[in-house]
């Protein structure tokens, strides 16, 4: 059985919103490096949240959630990652 066509329209509204959202976050990171506010607790539980709504939208085949899932894990691991690496070059000083 296939959604109404406004039903889809407001998949995709909702999902564009929240991960234009985030891009400014990630681009202040990656622009400056600086992710010293970033907690790493926060940051986890928010990437493997973001994992599991894109399974669950492969799962149902819903389209908005896998694409707008797939983009802000792309960008929360990759800060997730820059937060890693900076702790432990903190470790190291």
């Amino acid at each position: 059985m296939n959604a109404p066509a406004w039903i889809d329209l407001l998949g995709y509204a909702a999902a564009t919103l929240t991960t234009v959202s985030f891009i400014p976050q990630a681009w202040l990171c990656f622009r400056t490096g600086d992710v010293s506010g970033i907690s790493l607790g926060m940051y986890s539980c928010f990437t493997a949240g973001v994992a599991l709504w894109l399974t669950y939208g492969v799962v149902l085949g819903a389209w908005p959630i896998v694409v707008a899932n797939a983009i802000t894990l792309l960008l929360a691991l990759a800060i997730l990652g820059m937060t890693l690496r900076g702790r432990r070059a903190q470790r190291r000083r």
